[in-house]
C-alpha cells in the first residue's frame, strides 16, 4: 500500500483535469484523444512520472467518452471509436431523446471502462511474469509478430506491412551504437545532416507531429467549418433516462466490454474496430436485429461499452512486452522516455507502486468521466458549439512550443514536428497505415538489438525456429495471422466483385 502516498491532491486533480480536458476534445469533431494526449504530452516533463501518467490516463479515459457527445446529437463521431453510436444515438437523438441516449451511452462507457480495468489489473502482471522468461529470440518474434497483426487488421495487409517497416527504417537513422551490437558509425544520414541526427528522430516531436500538427493538417484541408449554433444542438428532453434501461443488457454490456478489451489487446487495431466488432456482436446475438439502426439503446451499449473496453485492454501488452496496444498508448511511451523508464516485462516487477498508481488514476478517471458527464452532459453537449477557428491555432502554438522544449529548447525538434505532421497529413492519401508506422517507429531499435543479440549468442538463423516452444508457437500466430489476412481480403474482394 505503499503507492498510496502517491495519491497526493495534486495527482487526483491532475486526473479529473485531464478527464475534463479529454472529454472536451472528445466531443469536438476531429480532435481525438489521441491528439489530446500528444499537445499536453510535453506538460508531463515537469510534474514526474506518476503524476504525468496521472494527466495522461485521464485524457485517454477522457478523450474516448466524450466521442459519444457529437456521435449522438449531431451524428458525426467526435473519434473514430465512437462511429457506431452514430447509429442508434442519432436517431433517439431526432426523436427527441438525446439526452436518455447520452446517459446510456455515458453508463455503458462506464462499466466497459472497469471491465477492463479490472482485465488490466488480473492479467498484466501475469502476462509480464511469463514474458520475464523471454530470451531474445521471443522478444524479436513477438515484435515481429504484433507487426503482422498491425499489418493484418490495416485496410491493406501490404500497405500495413510496409508501413510497420517504413517505420523500423526511420528509427534506425543515427548511429549503430557499439553497445547494441554496432560499429560506432553513422547510418541512412546525409553528412550535412549528421549533427542534428546523430541520435535519430527525437520520439516526441514526431509523436506531436503525427498525431498533433497532422490532425490540424487534415481540417485545414477540408476548410474549418462554421460549426453548430446552440439552437441546432437539441439535446432533447421527451423520454426521461432510467438505469432500468440496462435490465436485459447485462450480457451486452459484458460481452461488449470483453471484445473491447481484447480488440485493444491486439497492437495498433483501435477503438473503431472494437465499437464495430462489439456492434456487430450485439445486433447479431439480439432478439430485434431489425431495431437496429434505428435507436436501439442495445447498439449505444454495445459500441460504448466495447470502445471504453479499449482503453485498460491496450495498456495490457504496453505494460506487459512494452508493446502500445493502440496509438494512444503508444504516445504513454513518451511519458515513460521523458522519465528515463523502459516499460516492459520489468516494468511492474521493478515499479509496483507506478503500476498501482496507474490503476488507482485510471479507477479516478472512469468514476470522474461518469460522474461528470452523467451530471453536467448538458454543458458537455455545448462544446461542439465552440468554433474550431479559435482552437486550432491555439493547439498549433501548444505543439510547437511542446517540440521545442522537450528536449531543452532545439530547433531542429521544431523541424521534426514540421517533417512528420506534413508526413502524417500525406500518409493518409497515399495510403500508409499510421498507427504500424509509429509503432513500428518505437519498436524498430528494440527490434534490431534483439535480432542482433540473438545472433550473437546462437551464431545461426535457425535459431528463430528451434530456440524453444514459445518460439514455434509465435512463428504459428505469425503465419495464422498473415493467412487470415489474406483469406479476409480474398473474402471482401469476392463480396465487392458481386456487389
Amino acid at each position: 500500500m505503499e503507492f498510496l502516498s502517491l495519491i497526493s491532491p495534486l495527482f487526483v486533480a491532475l486526473v479529473l483535469g485531464g478527464t475534463l480536458i479529454g472529454i472536451i476534445f472528445g466531443a469536438i469533431p476531429g480532435m481525438t484523444a489521441t491528439m489530446a494526449v500528444a499537445v499536453c504530452l510535453p506538460l508531463t516533463y515537469s510534474l514526474g512520472l506518476e503524476n504525468g501518467l496521472a494527466l495522461l490516463l485521464g485524457l485517454y479515459v477522457g478523450g474516448i467518452s466524450g466521442g459519444l457527445v457529437p456521435a449522438i446529437l449531431l451524428g458525426i463521431p467526435g473519434t473514430p471509436s465512437s462511429i457506431t453510436t452514430t447509429f442508434d444515438g442519432h436517431p433517439m437523438a431526432q426523436n427527441g431523446e438525446g439526452e436518455k441516449a447520452l446517459r446510456i451511452g455515458i453508463t455503458a462507457s462506464f462499466v466497459g471502462g472497469l471491465v477492463s480495468l479490472f482485465i488490466l489489473y488480473l492479467f498484466a502482471p501475469a502476462l509480464a511474469n511469463f514474458a520475464i522468461k523471454f530470451s531474445y529470440v521471443e522478444k524479436f518474434l513477438i515484435i515481429l509478430f504484433a507487426l503482422t497483426v498491425m499489418a493484418a487488421l490495416s485496410s491493406d495487409m501490404l500497405m500495413g506491412i510496409f508501413s510497420g517497416f517504413l517505420g523500423i527504417f526511420i528509427s534506425l537513422i543515427g548511429i549503430y551504437d557499439i553497445s547494441d551490437g554496432g560499429n560506432g558509425e553513422m547510418r541512412l544520414v546525409p553528412e550535412s545532416l549528421a549533427y542534428w541526427l546523430d541520435g535519430g528522430f527525437s520520439l516526441l516531436p514526431v509523436l506531436i507531429g503525427l498525431f498533433g500538427l497532422a490532425a490540424i493538417l487534415e481540417q485545414a484541408e477540408i476548410g474549418v467549418p462554421k460549426g453548430q449554433t446552440r439552437d441546432e444542438v437539441k439535446i432533447g428532453g421527451k423520454s426521461s433516462f432510467s438505469f432500468g434501461i440496462f435490465k436485459g443488457q447485462i450480457v451486452n454490456l459484458l460481452r461488449s466490454s470483453g471484445i473491447g478489451t481484447f480488440v485493444g489487446i491486439l497492437p495498433g487495431v483501435g477503438g473503431s474496430a472494437a465499437s464495430i466488432l462489439a456492434y456487430s456482436n450485439a445486433k447479431t446475438f439480439s432478439k430485434h436485429p431489425e431495431k437496429f439502426g434505428k435507436g436501439e439503446p442495445s447498439g449505444i451499449v454495445a459500441s460504448e461499452a466495447g470502445n471504453n473496453g479499449l482503453t485498460g485492454g491496450a495498456l495490457v501488452p504496453l505494460l506487459s512486452l512494452g508493446i502500445p496496444g493502440d496509438s494512444t498508448t503508444a504516445l504513454l511511451i513518451g511519458a515513460f522516455t521523458l522519465q528515463g523508464i523502459q516499460v516492459g516485462p520489468l516494468f511492474i516487477g521493478n515499479n509496483p507502486d507506478t503500476w498501482n498508481a496507474m490503476i488507482f488514476a485510471m479507477l479516478i478517471a472512469n468514476i470522474g468521466m461518469f460522474i461528470m458527464m452523467y451530471v453536467a452532459i448538458r454543458y458537455f453537449a455545448m462544446v461542439v458549439t465552440i468554433p474550431k477557428h479559435i482552437l486550432f491555432p491555439v493547439i498549433l502554438m501548444m505543439c510547437v512550443i511542446g517540440a521545442y522544449t522537450i528536449n531543452y529548447g532545439i530547433m531542429f525538434d521544431v523541424w521534426t514536428l514540421l517533417i512528420f505532421g506534413i508526413f502524417g497529413w500525406l500518409a493518409v492519401k497515399i495510403g500508409i497505415e499510421v498507427a504500424p508506422f509509429i509503432i513500428g517507429f518505437i519498436l524498430g531499435p528494440a527490434a534490431e538489438v534483439y535480432f542482433v543479440k540473438s545472433l550473437e549468442s546462437f551464431g545461426d538463423v535457425s535459431i528463430f525456429f528451434t530456440k524453444s516452444w514459445i518460439a514455434m508457437l509465435l512463428w504459428v500466430l505469425i503465419v495464422a495471422s498473415v493467412a487470415g489476412s489474406i483469406f479476409l481480403a480474398r473474402n471482401k474482394k469476392k463480396l465487392s466483385e458481386g456487389a
